[in-house]
Order: structure tokens, then C-alpha cells, then sequence
């Protein structure tokens, strides 16, 4: 075993890695709720949700050129607040979020395939992971180039959905359209932020990036500009072609738009799910898996993570922990009650990211890429009140 993990990942893979992990399957159900939230306007929302999102995501990318090193969360607080502690908890909870996020997926994704191949449940859910898993030890290079062309299949289907839209028949809310209601276009914003979680996956990726002090600001800033971009079409395609009334109602909102503007079924939309959920899967594997990683340098009760395989130059003993776990988790937990939290642990995370650059740019001005100060403090108090009102919303 070595302590290295090998430098394989250019700028290209590591962008379509950040934009596979924000599409996700979520947008497959997002636009209809904020339809109901925003009306034709939730286009606006989903640009107003990236904007809300740029400023944490600046914060990771000046962050990632500070301490490019995996776990980047946990250094990040560790050298902001000097709290170890406070770092360790950080590390351990991006883990388990990544975990029940993947199994959460996994689960979703096995339910789609088994509903179009009768294939039995519990078995393709350990098939499927299974081989998720095998590909993550084989090489990061492999794993990202995997996650790249299920982000290519991820991004047809969008694309065919925005295609579908804009040649349907404009609708009358559309083409009559209701003045701004803005706390309706607020509130879909805020539900749009969770879409938008993803972007901070790429820094766990640093020590197997070729310079990463160039390439990894550069992914993630890239990756949010597509998926802002690509969401906000997907959500004009569905509010032009389809009435408010159906769209702010319907669970499966896109397959919606397709069968409006092109009739028949839209069966082909649960295929590019289950690769949605493919790569949903295999991203949160190679990222917890980093993280614990990082975690194993620095803290000697992990350090038999922090181990590489001399040929693959994989983390192979945390690989296969979170697999094991992740198909386990999908087979025996509730993790659809589990997911819920994985949106607050994250925005926790944000908020404490943001607030640890804000101490070390006062301590520590220079950096190789650095943003104003006020742009941490943006983030910091969008993250917050996105908690506050995740919160909210539960109680």
C-alpha cells in the first residue's frame, strides 16, 4: 500500500464529475413543485437559486487552491477555526451524508429498473452497487470517465425535454403570463438551492488532480455556470408547454412536457433515471471515500484509511467500507427519512466553510486564487438562512 493517490483527472472529467453530481435525478422531480411555487417564472428562480449558490461555491474554489488536499471540508474548518474536533465531525458527517445520499439514490435507481425489467428488487440493488463499486477501486480515471458518459446520457435527456418544450404549443399561463409574485419566486429559489448541492464533491477530488491550484476553481465554477444554465431551460421548456395547474401537481414533471408536446409515453426518461441514479451512486462512493481518506492523515484513529492500492492508486479499505454500506444502507435503512438530512448537514457545512475563509483571509490575505471578502459573507448568510428555513419547513 502507498499513502498517494495518483494524479489522473484533467479540468474536463472533473467538470462533467461536478455537473453529473448536481443534475442527479432531482431534476427529474424539482420542476414541478417550484412551478407550484413560482409559476412561469420558475426559470427565474433556478437563476436566482445559482446565484445564491456562486458565492459558497467562489468560497470552496479559493479554499481548494489554499488546501488542495482530499477531505477538504474538514481542513478547511480545521484551519479556519483551529478546532480538530469540530473538523473531525465535519469529515464523519460529509461521510454519512454522501453515504445515505448514495444509498437513498441506489434504492431510487433499482426501483426504476426493476419497474422496467421485473427484475428482482434486493438482488439488482447488490448487482448494481456491486459493480459501482468494483469500478471505483479500478482507478479514479475510470470512475470519472464512467460518470462522464452517465452525465452525457443525464444531459441528452434534458435535452430532449428542453427540445420538447420549446416546440410545443406555448400555453396560455405562458403566453398570458401573471405579474412577479416575488415570495413565490423567493420560495422557489430556495427549494432550486438544493439542486445546486454538488458542487463542493469536486475539492475531495484534489489529490488526484493534475494542478489542482488551477483546475479545480476552474471546475467548480464551470459546473455551476452549465447546471444554472441547463436548469433554467429545462424549467422554460416545462412552464411554456404545460399548464400550471398539471405541472405544479405532477411527480413525474418532465415526462410530462414530452408526452404534451410529442405524445405517447416518455418510457425512455426512466432509463436516463437509472443512469441519473448510476452516477449519483458512484459519485458519492468516490467522495466519501476521499474524504475518509484525508481524514486517515490526520487522525490516527482513521489512519487505516489513509491508504492507496500501489497499482490503482484507489483508497481501497474506505472504498469498500462506504460500498458495503451504501448497498446495505439501501437494502435495510429508511433512507428515505435518512436523505432528508443529508440538505441540512450540507448547508451546516457550508455556513462553517464560509465563516473558516473568512478567518483565514483575515489571517492569511494571499492566496493563488482569491475572491473579496464580502463573497464568503454572502455565503455565509445565504447558507444560514437556507438552514433557517430548511428548519422552518420541517417543524
Amino acid at each position: 500500500m502507498t499513502e498517494a493517490l495518483k494524479r489522473r483527472i484533467g479540468p474536463g472529467l472533473l467538470t462533467a464529475y461536478g455537473v453529473g453530481v448536481m443534475v442527479g435525478a432531482g431534476i427529474y422531480v424539482l420542476v414541478g413543485a417550484m412551478a407550484a411555487d413560482a409559476g412561469v417564472w420558475a426559470p427565474l428562480s433556478f437563476l436566482i437559486a445559482g446565484l445564491i449558490a456562486a458565492p459558497t461555491a467562489l468560497s470552496y474554489a479559493e479554499f481548494s487552491t489554499r488546501l488542495p488536499e482530499a477531505a477538504g471540508e474538514a481542513i478547511y474548518v480545521a484551519k479556519g477555526f483551529g478546532l480538530p474536533a469540530l473538523a473531525l465531525l465535519v469529515g464523519l458527517a460529509i461521510v454519512f451524508a454522501g453515504g445515505v445520499s448514495a444509498a437513498a439514490v441506489l434504492r431510487g435507481g433499482a426501483g426504476y429498473l426493476t419497474a422496467i425489467t421485473d427484475l428482482p428488487f434486493d438482488a439488482t440493488v447488490v448487482v448494481m452497487g456491486a459493480v459501482l463499486v468494483a469500478v471505483a477501486l479500478i482507478g479514479v480515471l475510470e470512475s470519472l470517465a464512467l460518470a462522464a458518459l452517465f452525465t452525457v446520457i443525464e444531459v441528452t435527456g434534458l435535452g430532449l425535454v428542453v427540445y420538447a418544450g420549446f416546440s410545443a404549443t406555448p400555453t396560455a399561463d405562458f403566453t398570458l403570463p401573471a405579474e412577479i409574485v416575488w415570495p413565490g419566486v423567493a420560495a422557489g429559489a430556495v427549494l432550486a438551492f438544493f439542486a445546486f448541492i454538488g458542487f463542493e464533491d469536486i475539492v475531495n477530488m484534489a489529490e488526484e488532480v493534475d494542478r489542482p491550484e488551477r483546475t479545480l476553481p476552474r471546475a467548480i465554477l464551470w459546473s455551476l455556470v452549465i447546471t444554472s444554465v441547463l436548469y433554467a431551460l429545462v424549467a422554460y421548456a416545462a412552464v411554456r408547454s404545460v399548464p400550471l395547474s398539471l405541472l405544479g401537481q405532477s411527480e413525474q414533471p418532465l415526462a410530462l412536457v414530452w408526452s404534451t408536446s410529442q405524445g405517447g409515453t416518455a418510457a425512455f426518461l426512466s432509463i436516463i433515471a437509472v443512469a441519473a441514479a448510476l452516477n449519483g451512486v458512484l459519485a458519492q462512493i468516490v467522495m466519501a471515500s476521499r474524504v475518509l481518506f484525508g481524514l486517515g492523515k490526520r487522525h490516527p484513529g482513521l489512519s487505516l484509511f489513509h491508504h492507496a492500492h500501489p497499482r490503482f492508486g484507489t483508497p481501497v479499505l474506505a472504498t469498500l467500507l462506504i460500498g458495503v454500506a451504501v448497498i446495505a444502507g439501501a437494502l435495510l435503512l429508511p433512507v428515505a427519512h435518512l436523505a432528508e438530512m443529508t440538505s441540512t448537514i450540507l448547508l451546516g457545512v457550508f455556513v462553517l466553510v464560509n465563516a473558516a475563509l473568512l478567518l483565514m483571509k483575515r489571517r492569511t490575505p494571499e492566496a493563488p486564487f482569491r475572491v473579496p471578502a464580502v463573497v464568503p459573507l454572502f455565503g455565509f448568510l445565504a447558507a444560514l438562512a437556507a438552514l433557517v428555513f430548511t428548519f422552518g419547513g420541517a417543524a
